[in-house]
């Protein structure tokens, strides 16, 4: 293990020197932020748009209910007129008034069934989506005006909702309601585990290096001298573990110089969500990935004699981790059919597919996970072990690249 660690702080450190990995380090970022920033270089608008001055004549005495169900800043701009104004006083206001939007609460408007809002040119057609928070005090009164009694008001305005009933199960006594997610609950849901697929993503990208870091000893033959002092099982782990450290210290660079930006950019505690349990599923999730990978990369760079060479038989290995995009579709579609679940099991798809269904499902299979883990980390293992005996005989491997007939025989020793 000590001998790992070395060869682990080595390939670390050599790569911490390399100026193509340290440009790439800290460009990538800077490209992100500049394609986030790009449509707003284009946007010949103004940065901050004025906001549209409402004002409510309340008839019905309904403004005071609307206003405490609403957080304090959702009708900021919207403020009470205590006289009433004739129609053709608000156009004619309207015609010399920018940004401003009229809205009669009257007795009138509950017998006709329509409230109208009167609103200048300039004003978008969302405002009127925005006085539909009257819509349920609205109807409470018209259902009022009926003369019906409190209960039977209470009823009629309480709506229908609609409870599953199955054959062979006792009925939960619960209604389904469909109720929209809000941003924020969205946010809180796929964050922590975009945070893992970040993780995922880039130690999967620095593990590649190892199939050239692998191949690169290889062609210029220092193998030999370095398994003098340390055995091929050292050197591959080393390798993988180097590795590892290199890909949190790309996550590490990117989260630093992109969350702050994002936190000020989109107004919200992204770290907040961040640091939560979840997280540490995801993260987890995101390393078993790694490890599978990096076994294969190892032992792949050990059976290649030049890089640039490389056959179809090493080049469609290195299409594994990327076999869950194939399923994001049907996934999506259904995150617990059949095809999301086969995904879930199968080692090759495991983390890409588990990490897919986390962010789109509201309660998490916790059976499913704790069985794809346990597949997976038994995979890790047995990967390790073909490793090990196609990297100890493949890095001594000169003049050509192994075909599939000998890594068989490797792997049968």
């Amino acid at each position: 293990m000590r001998n790992s660690m070395k060869v682990a702080k080595w390939e670390y450190r050599r790569n911490m020197k390399n100026k193509s990995f340290i440009i790439g380090l800290f460009v990538t970022p800077l490209l992100f932020l500049l394609f986030f920033n790009l449509p707003s270089l284009f946007d010949d608008s103004e940065e901050e748009e004025a906001p549209v001055s409402v004002y409510v004549y309340d008839e019905l005495n309904v403004w005071d209910s609307v206003q405490s169900a609403l957080p304090e800043d959702e009708l900021s701009n919207w403020s009470l007129m205590s006289d009433p104004m004739e129609e053709t006083e608000i156009l004619d206001e309207l015609a010399n008034s920018e940004k401003t939007a009229y809205l009669l609460l009257t007795e009138e408007a509950i017998q006709n069934g329509s409230v109208k809002v009167y609103m200048s040119e300039d004003v978008d057609e969302n405002l009127v989506y925005q006085a539909r928070v009257f819509e349920q005090p609205l109807v409470i009164k018209q259902l009022e005006s009926l003369g019906l009694s409190e209960e039977e008001v209470a009823v009629a305005s309480q709506g229908v909702t609609f409870e599953s009933v199955v054959p062979g199960e006792e009925s939960s006594g619960t209604a389904i309601e469909l109720e929209e997610e809000t941003p924020e609950e969205m946010l809180q849901r796929i964050v922590p585990i975009a945070f893992g697929g970040v993780i995922l993503f880039s130690i999967l990208i620095t593990g590649m290096m190892i199939f050239q870091s692998a191949s690169q000893e290889k062609k210029e033959k220092v193998a030999e001298i370095v398994l003098s002092s340390l055995t091929p099982e050292e050197l591959m782990k080393g390798k993988i573990w180097g590795y590892f450290a290199l890909g949190i210290t790309q996550v590490a660079v990117w989260m630093a110089l992109i969350l702050p930006f994002l936190m000020w950019k989109i107004d919200l505690p992204l770290l907040e969500y961040i640091l939560v349990p979840e997280t540490l599923l995801s993260v987890a999730i995101a390393i078993c990935g790694y490890l599978l990978f990096a076994s294969i990369f190892v032992g792949i760079g050990a059976t290649v004699e030049d890089i640039s060479s490389t056959s179809n038989f090493q080049g469609i290995l290195f299409m594994f981790p990327f076999l869950p995009f194939v399923l994001i579709a049907p996934i999506m579609g259904d995150p617990s059919g059949i095809i999301a679940q086969v995904g879930t099991f199968f080692p090759l798809t495991t983390p890409g597919v588990l990490l897919l269904r986390l962010a789109v499902l509201d309660t998490w299979p916790w059976i499913e996970i704790i069985i794809a883990l346990v597949v997976l980390v038994i995979t890790i293992w047995f990967f390790m072990k073909l490793a090990g005996k196609i990297f100890k005989t493949g890095i001594l491997m000169y003049g050509k690249d192994a075909t599939p007939k000998e890594i068989w025989k490797w792997l049968r020793q």
